[in-house]
């Protein structure tokens, strides 16, 4: 599934091409995605100008004129397309994972422009589209979710104050949306590694120092993960002829058997199972953690 900055770089690819352009049509192949795409899609959207392209956790907003919003979940196995009608475009995908080229099958919902079309493809249907008639109905969809890493509220008070007595393991919290939105499976990983914190330690047992590094880490990995294109365990390239690549950088996710690298550590990565996830942890500079 695409974490933030893989759903970052969608929404900077999609901002480049359709903002300030005006949908002409949408076509739909197949409606039945996680939640039935709504019938009147095409005729409420046609011929309405985009004002802006934004991300919120994991999903794009595109927003229309009239306030009105257009929410794309990619879900475990979405990818977003565009095929220029002037000539033909080598490589297709908005983003760094998957198939790099349009693919022949799953090709669901047709949005388009004038001079070009973007094309939802998702085989296992496990992304969505909705749409949103006015603000409030967009503040009120994603009231639940925790800030995003970048946000100001995203703060040690915040941690603080949510981490105190929980007795939910920290990888799990991490990844609770209500907590933190936005960070997936392999960030997780990441962040706890780089905080040299034992993924399985009581969310309630986290310490004001590794508070404090979690902050730094979790903002610090996901913006080197957005400059570098997102992670791309295919690792092709993308329609802007770059490649994402910061899975070169990883420093434990799938490096089971592989020396840590944190400095001056002599550890060896392990992979452990965490609420049926893979979950990667040096078993010296983050294991005696888990007693304290």
């Amino acid at each position: 599934m695409p974490e933030l900055p893989e759903v970052e770089i969608v929404k900077q690819s999609l901002e480049k091409y359709i903002l300030n352009k005006f949908l002409i049509k949408i076509i739909v192949k197949n409606k039945k995605l996680r939640f039935p795409i709504p019938k009147d899609l095409s005729r409420k959207l046609s011929n309405l100008k985009i004002i802006k392209v934004k991300r919120i956790s994991k999903y794009v907003v595109i927003e229309f004129e009239a306030h009105i919003y257009l929410i794309i979940h990619l879900g475990m196995s979405g990818t977003l397309h565009l095929i220029k009608k002037s000539k033909i475009v080598k490589n297709t995908n908005l983003s760094f994972y998957h198939s790099k080229n349009l693919p022949k099958k799953h090709n669901h919902v047709f949005f388009n422009f004038e001079n070009f079309t973007i094309i939802y493809n998702d085989p296992r249907r496990f992304g969505f589209i909705k749409l949103l008639k006015d603000q409030k109905s967009l503040i009120d969809y994603f009231s639940k979710l925790g800030p995003d890493p970048f946000e100001k509220n995203f703060n040690f008070n915040y941690l603080k104050k949510y981490l105190c007595n929980k007795k939910k393991n920290i990888k799990n919290t991490l990844l609770d949306q209500k907590f933190i939105s936005g960070v997936g499976n392999i960030y997780a990983s990441e962040i706890l590694n780089n905080s040299k914190i034992n993924p399985l330690k009581l969310s309630g047992d986290i310490s004001e120092n590794e508070i404090r590094k979690i902050i730094i880490f979790t903002k610090k990995i996901l913006r080197r993960s957005i400059k570098k294109g997102g992670t791309s365990i295919m690792n092709f390239s993308s329609i802007k002829g770059n490649r994402g690549s910061y899975q070169n950088e990883f420093r434990v996710y799938d490096r089971e058997d592989k020396k840590c690298k944190n400095k001056l550590c002599l550890g060896t990565i392990i992979k452990i199972n965490i609420s049926n996830r893979s979950t990667y942890l040096c078993n010296i500079c983050q294991n005696n953690q888990k007693f304290n």
